[in-house]
């Protein structure tokens, strides 16, 4: 039988993380969950702890990126067949990462993104934010000859090749989004999507909340992909 792992990066979440686990453990009890409390100033180890699942606390704010790779290591480290990227605000549903895991299955894709927009499905996404997306997607399309309608989805499975290579990454971006699906593309890893609803967060703020936020975000990505672009030939159906 697979072992699969909810991996969950938590920062101040303790509004939130709890619905989020009991969800989990009601629509997805075949998997395990881990939460990576990256610091957090409030309750949410306290709460992950009351609700007897693994926690991992950073002994600082390491932000979402390293927390997440914290999380594949130690899913690597335990021999995990796959991991299912989840957010600790509520946006995922855990009854919506049975078609990513089913779909990884079928296909044998490395990595499949559970996408907002790859069908309408109710998502009340900001117009700027859906602007920034398209933006991305056009970039990958030119870049990799694929379309990958929401290349800025955090919701993912990966399978344990792509696990591998994360854990071991010695240059996991800070913001592991569009940037990252160029670079997995074009080292020859089959990555699809499948149509995923989700929802708005109901407490807290997001890590792209405000308008400094945004633009920097902006920045490091285009940033980024220059590089991987320059750095990373097309090697289609080759790891």
């Amino acid at each position: 039988m697979d072992k699969i792992l909810f991996v969950i990066p938590a920062y101040n979440e303790a509004l939130n993380i709890e619905k989020v686990i009991k969800e989990i453990k009601r629509d997805a009890k075949f998997a395990d969950i881990l939460v990576v409390n990256d610091c957090s100033k409030d309750n949410t180890a306290e709460i992950v702890r009351k609700n007897k699942v693994k926690c991992i606390d950073n002994v600082f704010n390491m932000k979402y990126a390293m927390a997440v790779q914290t999380g594949l290591k130690y899913a690597y480290k335990h021999d995990y067949d796959y991991v299912v990227q989840f957010d600790a605000d509520g946006q995922h549903i855990a009854s919506e990462a049975l078609k990513l895991i089913d779909t990884m299955k079928k296909t044998n894709a490395d990595i499949v993104i559970g996408s907002r927009y790859l069908k309408d499905l109710g998502y009340p996404c900001p117009i700027m934010r859906r602007i920034g997306t398209k933006i991305f997607e056009i970039m990958v399309r030119i870049s990799c000859k694929q379309r990958i309608v929401d290349p800025l989805s955090g919701f993912q499975c990966l399978n344990r090749s792509v696990i591998e290579r994360y854990s071991k990454m010695g240059g996991y971006p800070e913001f592991p989004d569009a940037n990252l699906v160029i670079e997995m593309i074009r080292a020859g890893y089959k990555i699809t999507e499948v149509p995923a609803k989700m929802r708005l967060r109901e407490n807290g703020e997001s890590m792209h909340g405000g308008i400094i936020k945004p633009i920097k975000y902006m920045i490091n990505m285009f940033y980024t992909i220059f590089f991987i672009l320059i750095q990373t030939p097309v090697k289609r159906g080759s790891k």
